[in-house]
This record gives structure tokens, C-alpha cells and sequence, in this order.
């Protein structure tokens, strides 16, 4: 893989870029957020490691300009800042991972190899459709009824795995370990919210809903026949 690494501590971005070196990846490293942003929407890379605490731009507006020019590329947040709002906030403003430092080498291999799977699952063909809704996994679009529907990146990655798997029912675990990439912690409510969120922006003020509740088990997209 092609990875630029933005990270501002020059040891800890030798020992990253030593590591994916020794693993067959090439790796490029800006040391600020600003020319990291820029090394970024001006190349091709496969993957962006990002730190949050950052000169010159903060890592997570560095997120936003990246993923405002290329929604596919995947980010990977990697930094000290490890509350749940730090997390949340990463992804809200577009991260596809989130890890915190200190880290095992090994994990974040782990977590890179899963993002590069999930980002060659996409082709120009994924094109997935349930009733009136449809979903361009390509380019990154949604529309129901011929109106585009607008979500966030985590809503956006939800509805994905839905749509993929309509039809069938998938269990609250599933959706935050494959979403996420975190072990779900059952005493967070964070499936329902954004479920919530989903819910108000592609079944509101349509006829026939789509994202139905499974009791006890989960959440299933499928088109009710009579």
C-alpha cells in the first residue's frame, strides 16, 4: 500500500514508517497538518494515518478538507486523544478508524489491512437498491425517490452495511465492530442513535419505511410487501 503518514514527533513517525516499511508498504510522512493536507488531496495514496494534535492545522479539519475532495480515501486516526468524545468527534468529522497511542504494532497492521479490504470491496459497479432507495458505493451517493439524501460519514458507512446485507437482520455488535471497528460496549447506546439518525433522514416523510427493529436481536433493511 501507498500510506501518508501526518504525524508531528519525528521519533514516533520513524518507528510507524520503519514498521510499514518492514511490511512492504511505502510510506510518505508530512510532519504538520498543513502540508499534510495538502501532500494528501494533491497525491494518490491508499491510506492516510493521521494524528489529531498537529501544527499549523489540527488533525481533525485536516479530516474534513481531505474527506471533502476524496470521500473513498480511508483515514485512520491515530493519537493520545482517547476519550469516547475524542473518538466520536474523530469519526463525526470523518475518520474511517480510530486508534489510540500508546498501540501494538501489531493492531495497527490489523487495522490498516481491514480498511484497505474495505475500501477494495468498492467498485464502479456497487450500485445497491432496496424499493426506491438507492445507494452508489462508487461515488458515494444516496437517493430515495430520485431526491439525494445527505449523511454524515459514519451514517453513510451504516446505511452501507445494511444495504449490502438487506435482508437480513444484524445484530447491534456487528454494525459497531464492522462500522467502528471497536469492541461494542453494551452499556452505549450508540447503534440506536444513529439508527435514529438514518431513520430521519431516509425513511422521514416517506410512505413505507425501510430500517426496521428486530426486538432482542437488531436492525434489518428489507421492503415490506403485501
Amino acid at each position: 500500500m501507498n500510506i501518508l503518514l501526518i504525524e508531528d514527533e519525528p521519533s514516533v513517525a520513524a518507528f510507524i514508517r520503519r514498521g510499514l516499511e518492514a511490511h512492504q508498504h511505502t510510506v510518505t510522512v508530512a510532519y504538520d497538518g498543513q502540508d499534510g493536507c495538502h501532500v494528501a488531496i494533491q497525491y494518490d495514496y491508499d491510506l492516510v494515518i493521521l494524528d489529531r494534535l498537529l501544527p499549523s492545522l489540527h488533525g481533525l479539519e485536516v479530516c474534513r478538507r481531505i474527506k471533502s475532495v476524496k470521500k473513498g480515501l480511508p483515514v485512520l486516526m491515530l493519537t493520545a486523544l482517547g476519550t469516547v468524545r475524542d473518538k466520536v468527534d474523530g469519526f463525526e468529522n470523518g475518520a474511517d478508524d480510530y486508534m489510540t497511542k500508546p498501540f501494538h504494532f501489531e493492531e495497527l497492521l490489523a487495522r490498516i489491512q481491514a480498511l484497505h479490504r474495505r475500501a477494495q470491496t468498492v467498485t464502479a459497479e456497487a450500485i445497491y437498491r432496496v424499493a426506491d432507495l438507492e445507494m452508489n458505493c462508487y461515488n458515494r451517493t444516496v437517493f430515495r425517490k430520485g431526491k439525494e439524501i445527505l449523511l454524515t460519514v459514519k451514517e453513510y458507512a451504516l446505511l452501507e452495511v445494511l444495504i449490502i446485507n438487506k435482508n437480513k437482520v444484524l445484530s447491534r455488535t456487528y454494525m459497531a465492530e464492522t462500522v467502528w471497528g471497536i469492541d461494542f460496549n453494551r452499556g452505549t447506546n450508540l447503534i440506536d442513535v444513529y439508527i435514529n439518525y438514518l431513520r430521519s433522514k431516509v425513511d422521514k416523510g416517506f410512505s413505507q419505511p425501510l430500517i426496521h427493529t428486530v426486538v432482542g436481536v437488531g436492525y434489518v433493511l428489507r421492503e415490506i410487501t403485501n
